[in-house]
């Protein structure tokens, strides 16, 4: 796929999972075991090297051989997006290009991270300095957990001034930053919601899809969340949104991410792997209680 747009960015469109041995190393194919049941549950489009993908123990290299096998393995034309986020300028870049290089159709980019909140003139020097080098669309991902600070709506106008902006993953957990984000910007970009008990509510305002950590688990509804979202709430809609809040509370709150998430895969029968350094796997008693918990909601 090339040339893509703001209207490729929709959907059910998961961060995958990396895949490593108890030693670090990828296992390549296990990663394509992964996108592959991601694209049969009804995914829109991968996104490659993210959270849940481990990003910031990727280099440039791994992100380029995982893009590649991404797009080897999907067997349709579904759009690939990197994660590229890094705290230098330069880094972002060797993660940019290896993505391209590779195959990816865009990109997912945090703002400078690491450092101190950003001023104005680092955030889009950063934007528009990936953009002129490496020429991809660009998806802003908007963490305020992880960078330690919110890109303002002000923030976000302005970067789409200087780089190809045609979406936003946005994991801001105040709902208040969503409604006025999709008031401003819903028809100019594709809006991708982040905390799984906002998909649905922030859909039905406007948001395009979502991005997020925890849709996967439920393996045929996820693909069913676009159409509940366009219809008015039922009982299968009440059910999906609380399965998705408690869900996304059971992982966010048990261990260190993602190795709940890997072990949620694993508890499914899929080849997460081990997390890698400096993240540790899940105690016996956490994947205890991280299958017993899905078993409550009916996700086993």
């Amino acid at each position: 796929m090339n040339k893509i747009t703001k209207q490729q960015i929709h959907g059910f469109f998961p961060a995958v999972a990396t895949p490593f041995d108890a030693d670090g190393n990828i296992l390549i194919d296990d990663f394509a075991v992964m996108v592959k049941w991601l694209v049969s549950s009804g995914a829109d489009g991968i996104c490659v090297a993210g959270d849940n993908g481990e990003s910031w123990a990727l280099d440039a290299s791994e992100r380029g051989v995982l893009v590649e096998k991404a797009r080897a393995s999907m067997n349709a034309d579904l759009p690939v997006v990197a994660g590229c986020s890094a705290p230098t300028l330069s880094s972002s870049i060797d993660y940019a290009l290896a993505a391209k290089n590779n195959g990816a159709d865009a990109l997912l980019m945090m703002p400078p991270t690491y450092v101190l909140r950003g001023s104005r003139d680092e955030i889009l020097r950063r934007f528009s300095e990936v953009h002129d080098r490496v020429g991809l669309p660009l998806l802003i991902y908007n963490s305020p957990r992880r960078v330690g600070y919110s890109l303002s709506l002000d923030d976000i106008e302005a970067i789409m001034g200087v780089s190809n902006v045609i979406g936003i993953k946005e994991s801001h957990r105040d709902f208040f930053h969503h409604t006025h984000l999709l008031e401003r910007f819903a028809n100019r970009m594709s809006i991708m919601v982040g905390p799984c008990h906002y998909i649905l509510p922030a859909m039905a305002l406007g948001a395009k899809g979502f991005i997020a950590t925890g849709p996967e688990l439920l393996d045929g509804t996820a693909r069913k969340i676009v159409q509940l979202a366009s219809g008015a709430p039922d009982d299968e809609y009440i059910r999906t949104h609380m399965k998705l809040t408690k869900i996304y509370e059971l992982l966010m709150g048990t261990g260190t991410w993602p190795s709940s998430f890997k072990a949620a895969l694993e508890i499914k029968g899929l080849p997460a792997g081990f997390p890698r350094d400096p993240v540790l796997p899940l105690s016996a008693s956490e994947r205890s209680e991280i299958a017993l918990a899905m078993r409550s909601i009916e996700l086993q």
